[in-house]
């Protein structure tokens, strides 16, 4: 007995020298002693010139017969107008009349371009929901140090921030070595196919190779991640894959006074009932382990343990972050029901009953894959299963050891000196995921600082943005550029 506890209390004493060693071991990501950006003056016009913008509902929809092609019209009118160098000395390209396309080319044709992207289109205000809005939607009201407005968060606030920086630095003089392209999708908010996926499909049949891309994405979270309270620049390096499913039974119908013991209802409430009660398994490495290693110096003592040995404390790390709902979906592919379609009277029995899953894929995960575990976990022949839509994988995971993202991580640290950056994964999708052809360091980083309140005006009441915050913005893009051009 005193053999076996000897054993054990030795192999204790090698785990504390194996966990201590790796995390004396570990090695900071941050970047440190980085020069601030070169001082540039942003003026007042340039708010006034994204408040024009917002002015102008550019809302897309699913039915594209619904959309207001006009409003897309004012608007290239009003960026031509607003940025005359950019259309005079750029190269333009339209597809599909409203997907825009600028080439800056650069005076060193070996080094690879760069693509700096993001859309201008805006999705609906819910009927109903204007009133709740502090400022009108569409009004471009600019108020106590905001501006408020459908697409001053997603994502005009990029488009006309990147127009703002290559006007500031062709007035400048500004010739770039590296070829810059700026493409502005028209229907991001629709999926993306008439615009980004076209733009893509071009460049492509082209043979242009990027030295990296940018697209909308992360933000600088202001009240911290991971029990850290210092602000954190997430630069997203995949986006979670996409898919809805259909689950379908099909009855007999009739009288309700005589029901069978299961009715179609209850057949696909049942289905669902299990796909919640069986979530995906969680996993670290679908792109949180980045973030984990980049945060790991910047956390308490305790906590670098954990971080630094993750091999370990996988499943703790899992438990803590499955409480709350953007954690949980960072570890697995989630399992989101959205619609229930069934019956059209209280006393007739439905004959079919309809239901639709959103699935968000975590890296490493398919579309083929979760269709096979639904069907195991729903273990009933009688109810169909079939694909809504279009759906696609999650993209390629990119390096955050790329020259690329470095330069991306020091140009934040120029701008924003406190905070700390992090790769992780986009809990959404963005157009970036049609470019995979062209780079495989593809990055998604918007350079705005926003706490929990702010991220849920996206696509929710009173998005805005802070006047200084947008300033910070073009000085973020203009820097970046310059770095860029190595």
């Amino acid at each position: 007995m005193k053999l076996v506890l000897r054993a054990l209390v030795v192999l204790l004493g090698l785990l504390i020298i194996v966990l201590l060693v790796n995390t004396i071991r570990l090695t900071s990501h941050q970047l440190t002693n980085v020069p601030p950006a070169t001082p540039i003056h942003v003026p007042d016009s340039a708010i006034q010139r994204l408040a024009g913008a917002i002015r102008i509902p550019t809302v897309s929809y699913t039915d594209y017969a619904l959309t207001d092609t006009t409003q897309f019209d004012e608007f290239l009118t009003y960026i031509k107008a607003s940025f005359p160098l950019v259309h005079q000395r750029l190269k333009q390209e339209t597809f599909n009349q409203y997907g825009l396309l600028f080439e800056w080319e650069g005076r060193n044709p070996s080094l690879k371009p760069i693509l700096l992207m993001g859309h201008y289109d805006v999705v609906p205000v819910i009927q109903g929901t204007q009133r709740m809005w502090k400022k009108p939607p569409f009004d471009g009201v600019i108020e106590d140090g905001y501006l408020y407005g459908r697409g001053t968060l997603d994502d005009k606030m990029s488009v006309i921030g990147l127009l703002e920086s290559a006007e500031y630095l062709l007035q400048s003089g500004f010739q770039p070595e590296r070829t810059l392209f700026l493409a502005f999708g028209h229907d991001e908010e629709t999926a993306g196919f008439l615009g980004a996926q076209t733009i893509a499909a071009a460049l492509k049949k082209r043979s242009v190779s990027l030295e990296y891309i940018l697209d909308e994405g992360g933000i600088i979270k202001t009240d911290g991640v991971s029990g850290m309270q210092k602000p954190v620049a997430l630069i997203g390096i995949s986006e979670k894959g996409y898919l809805s499913l259909e689950l379908t039974a099909v009855g007999k119908g009739g009288h309700s006074s005589m029901p069978p013991p299961q009715t179609s209802i209850g057949m696909v409430a049942e289905a669902i009932s299990k796909l919640e009660k069986h979530p995906f398994h969680a996993r670290l490495n679908g792109g949180v382990d980045h973030l984990l290693d980049y945060l790991a110096s910047e956390v308490s003592f305790g906590q670098r343990i954990v971080f630094a040995n993750q091999w370990l404390f996988a499943p703790l790390i899992e438990k803590t972050l499955a409480q709350t709902k953007s954690g949980n979906a960072s570890i697995r592919t989630t399992t989101a029901p959205t619609i229930f379609r069934a019956g059209a009277k209280d006393n007739v029995l439905p004959i079919d009953a309809t239901a639709t899953i959103n699935f968000r894929l975590l890296p490493g995960d398919t579309v083929e894959g979760v269709i096979e575990r639904v069907k195991e976990i729903i273990e009933n022949d009688s109810i169909t299963v079939s694909v809504l839509g279009k759906g696609n994988n999650p993209a390629a995971v990119s390096d955050p050891e790329t020259p690329a993202f470095l330069t991306i991580h020091k140009t934040i640290k120029s701008v924003f000196p406190d905070v700390a950056v992090a790769p992780y994964i986009m809990l959404g999708a963005t157009d970036s995921k049609f470019y995979s052809a062209l780079s495989t360091a593809i990055y998604r980083f918007s350079p705005l600082p926003l706490n929990d309140e702010g991220t849920q005006t996206i696509h929710g009441t009173n998005e805005r943005i802070g006047v200084k915050d947008y300033q910070n913005m073009i000085r973020f893009y203009v820097a970046l550029i310059k770095n860029s051009q190595s």
